[in-house]
């Protein structure tokens, strides 16, 4: 998958955006969507799952009013949904997938907003068709960003707390749990770590948490149990494990980039890191 512009750039400029201008998706950008969801893409977990942009046509916005939101955006012209296969690291592959097809769509211009536990599901569904053994664990509503942000805007980032994050000290540690990794310390990797800082995530709960040693990097869920609960109340999937997936695409594309060579393996370390689940590694070379 590839981008006109810097991952870096993309991902510091993407935000959930939730009002959007009345003006569907030009024929170009259309295009390069569509091409862009046609290739071949697979998570590092190989999950089998597919993707789909509907969009509204020129002076046809109504034929998205029965994809509900649950009045939490504005004008969508254009919704990406997807379909994941049931398997053991499913979610992971799909959070990870749809998360390039975003920053693709930062890359045309458009704002986007991930929508996990606030969409009409079944609906959804419906314009997906939805096969024996998929899930759709989310949507991205997407669209020409509005020039001003409302008064719903500002609420909704609040209650996300979408401009509250963790501290790099908090969320990375070098060698065991009880030692902060700080960004000098993570050198080549710093940058990288810090881009993964800036990965969006259900409620903004950022539940990865990684360990440096040596030359890998170990990936782990740190789960909040609170809004685990939240999530089965609403039926909604397991979105933590959706946030592991973009936290790993942000990783692997900003890695790239720098031309930091690795590859992901399973190797679970002989390390005690109580209150979390290991997910994968990152093998550097």
């Amino acid at each position: 998958m590839y981008f006109n512009q810097p991952v870096k750039n993309l991902i510091e400029k993407r935000n959930s955006c939730r009002s959007y201008t009345k003006e569907p998706l030009g024929g170009d950008t259309l295009k390069a969507l569509q091409a862009f969801l046609s290739e071949e893409a697979s998570g590092p977990f190989g999950s089998d799952s597919r993707f789909k942009l509907v969009a509204a046509a020129e002076g046809d916005t109504s034929s998205l009013k029965d994809l509900g939101t649950y009045g939490l955006l504005k004008n969508p012209t254009a919704f990406i949904l997807g379909a994941v296969s049931e398997s053991k690291m499913n979610l992971e592959d799909f959070g990870f997938i749809m998360e390039n097809i975003i920053l693709k769509a930062t890359d045309l211009g458009l704002g986007t907003c991930w929508l996990g536990g606030t969409f009409s599901r079944s609906n959804f569904a419906d314009r997906m068709n939805l096969k024996e053994g998929e899930i759709m664990p989310a949507v991205t509503a997407a669209g020409n960003i509005a020039p001003r942000r409302t008064i719903r805007d500002d609420i909704s980032r609040k209650m996300a707390k979408s401009d509250h994050r963790r501290h790099f000290e908090n969320i990375f540690f070098d060698g065991t749990p009880g030692e902060a990794l700080t960004r000098d310390a993570a050198g080549d990797y710093g940058e990288i770590l810090e881009l993964v800082r800036l990965a969006p995530s259900a409620s903004n709960r950022q539940p990865w948490r990684f360990i440096k040693d040596g030359k890998n990097f170990h990936f782990y869920l740190k789960r909040d149990e609170k809004y685990t609960k939240q999530l089965k109340t609403v039926k909604a999937e397991d979105l933590q494990r959706v946030d592991i997936g973009i936290a790993i695409c942000h990783f692997e594309l900003s890695a790239r980039e720098a031309g930091l060579k690795g590859e992901w393996i399973d190797a679970a370390p002989g390390i005690i890191f109580e209150e979390t689940e290991y997910i994968i590694t990152w093998q550097g070379k």
